[in-house]
């Protein structure tokens, strides 16, 4: 444990004292360090509000100023759970009966004690630069039949300075929310009549889709990939011999009765590609093999984890397989590479981290798959990524049982990382399936690789309406140019120039509602359209158009050909700039 984590988990310690200090009765759940800073569940008949945050704070900077020691004790398990049963801290009493015979430590600082591994830092007195932040709700140990306790969250970083950008970057973020934007644009919704993490898509929302979707095709049609699609339920049997149905059965649906037979929502794609790949006998002559798909999937997720766009039960994975021989592997993961770099510039984000996966080697036995195949697999990956002078995070022993792979995070325009592509190779559908092609030495066993570039549609429009705050670039707003009209007189000419735009490929939009122009203006700058078009009298006369930018800034006297062919431009180069600024 580094000593960031070892004070975030000091912090929880000093949570806890403080709660119990001020709520006397509040029974003590568990308390971690996590990314960022802590938190500590608790079960109070009180109800914490945000300004109970505020005195529990000043509770806490208290015991700091009191610099009182962490003193750590090891005693029996039955003396420990005598103490916690004194206490009354019936959750602290299961988690002690499911530990083995032998010593079990507890952590004192003050009067406070509580059951810990550790370590901690030496005395409350370093803790300094932490923030209490918001509370939620938790079930305990994460079970839905199981007490629901109240989450206290908290910060906590080195220095002051550290402490402050963060709050900083969250008050960024929270202006920035896509649920609040979305709701605000109009592009999509989620209600309790529908069901918790079903997306409604608006149709704003649905235009911004469609063009993201059009282009993802169009580029996974250019890198030679084959555009499938495949249901959205199967029989249940195919989960059970892909595996899903056994290490993944928490996140999957129930099955659903038809017929006699038992079929499942599917919680992946893979499983129809290989069906696809087995409609014919494969030759080494057909491979590389790469199928795309925009593929919507289903998984339970509890209802306290869901999260606008980001955490939903319902999402379409832009999902590629390659079905490869072993030596096309390294230009497939280095195309791989280069499709997710190609996202990145398009879309405008200069930063990201680069995180690889590997297998234990010492431990063969936890994974599928040959030695060979993962040597080969993991040498690929790194080769590109050394290749491409990538500097990148190694894990060691985080593959998953089937597969080394790459994860790719980007860095947004305040900081924060977001999981993107994933490159991952699978040594386990092959294998399961008995997928093979014929070689001039026989039947050989492909290998397959699963590529997500944006990971899932609905993710990656939550994380672009976030990055861009909602401010769109050109060719990915919804409404493009915005046309307001002073009087009905310019009506005509009004329509004139959305029919223009319209047949140049562009998506205008008319507001001639008979409100003052002030009022029109604002109404699209709370929509955060790219261009506002102004029709008077002046310009039906001149046929030419005034633009006003989002900045404020107008521009007069445009003609109207010029005008369409800028934003042609822009739109079809997909410019992340205005041409008009």
């Amino acid at each position: 444990m580094d000593n960031i984590e070892m004070k975030r988990h000091s912090c929880s310690h000093v949570l806890a004292a403080a709660v119990q200090e001020l709520f006397p009765g509040t029974k003590l759940g568990i308390g971690p360090a996590i990314e960022n800073g802590f938190y500590y569940d608790f079960l109070s008949d009180h109800k914490f509000t945000p300004e109970d945050l505020k005195t529990i704070e000043d509770k806490m900077k208290q015991i700091v100023k009191s610099k009182e020691p962490f003193v750590r004790k090891e005693i029996s398990k039955s003396e420990a759970e005598a103490l916690f049963k004194s206490k009354g801290e019936d959750f602290k009493v299961e988690l002690i009966s499911e530990l083995p015979e032998g010593e079990i430590s507890i952590y004192t600082n003050g009067s406070f004690v509580d059951l810990c591994r550790g370590p901690h830092v030496e005395h409350t007195g370093v803790l300094n630069n932490f923030k209490l932040t918001h509370t939620a709700g938790a079930y305990w140990r994460g079970d839905e039949k199981r007490p629901q306790m109240q989450r206290i969250y908290g910060i906590a970083f080195e220095t002051k300075e550290e402490l402050k950008d963060y709050i900083k970057q969250q008050e960024e973020a929270a202006k920035r929310d896509h649920r609040k934007l979305g709701a605000e644009l109009q592009l999509f919704n989620i209600n309790d009549d529908v069901g918790p993490g079903l997306v409604l898509w608006m149709p704003k929302g649905g235009m911004l889709r469609k063009v993201l979707e059009d282009w993802i095709k169009e580029e996974n049609l250019k890198r030679g990939y084959g555009l499938v699609t495949t249901p959205h339920i199967a029989r249940l049997h195919l989960w059970e011999k892909s595996g899903h149905a056994n290490f993944y059965t928490d996140s999957m649906f129930k099955p659903i009765e038809v017929d006699e037979q038992k079929y499942q929502l599917k919680p992946m794609n893979c499983p129809f590609h290989i069906a696809i790949y087995n409609t014919a006998l494969r030759s080494y002559r057909d491979l590389p093999l790469r199928l795309f798909e925009l593929g919507t999937v289903y998984r339970y997720e509890r209802s306290g984890v869901m999260h606008g766009l980001l955490r939903v039960r319902g999402f379409t994975q832009d999902d590629g397989h390659i079905f490869c021989a072993p030596e096309q592997i390294e230009k497939e993961v280095q195309d791989c590479f280069n499709f997710a770099m190609h996202i990145m510039k398009t879309f405008g984000f200069e930063k990201f981290k680069v995180e690889l996966s590997t297998w234990d080697e010492k431990h063969p036995e936890n994974y599928t798959g040959k030695s060979e195949d993962w040597h080969r697999a993991q040498a690929a990956l790194e080769d590109v990524l050394k290749t491409n002078n990538i500097p990148y995070t190694a894990h060691a022993g985080e593959a998953a049982f089937y597969g080394p792979k790459i994860d790719i995070k980007l860095i947004d325009a305040i900081g924060r990382p977001w999981q993107l592509s994933t490159i991952q190779f699978d040594f386990n559908l092959p294998e399961r399936f008995d997928i093979t092609y014929v070689a001039a030495e026989g039947r050989k066993r492909p290998l397959m690789v699963h590529r997500a570039m944006l990971g899932s549609v609905e993710r990656f429009i939550g994380i672009l309406i976030e990055h861009y705050a909602g401010v769109f670039p050109l060719w990915l707003a919804p409404v493009q140019a915005k046309v307001l009209t002073l009087t009905d007189a310019q009506v005509p000419y009004a329509k004139e120039v959305c029919d223009k735009l319209t047949a140049a490929g562009l998506r205008p939009e008319l507001d001639d509602r008979g409100e003052k122009l002030g009022a029109k203006i604002r109404q699209a700058h709370l929509e955060k359209v790219p261009y506002t078009v102004i029709i008077g009298a002046k310009e039906v006369q001149d046929r030419t158009v005034t633009i006003r930018l989002r900045s404020g800034k107008n521009v007069e006297n445009v003609k109207l050909e010029d005008f369409i062919s800028k934003l042609k431009e822009e739109n079809d180069t997909r410019s992340l700039a205005n041409l008009y600024n």
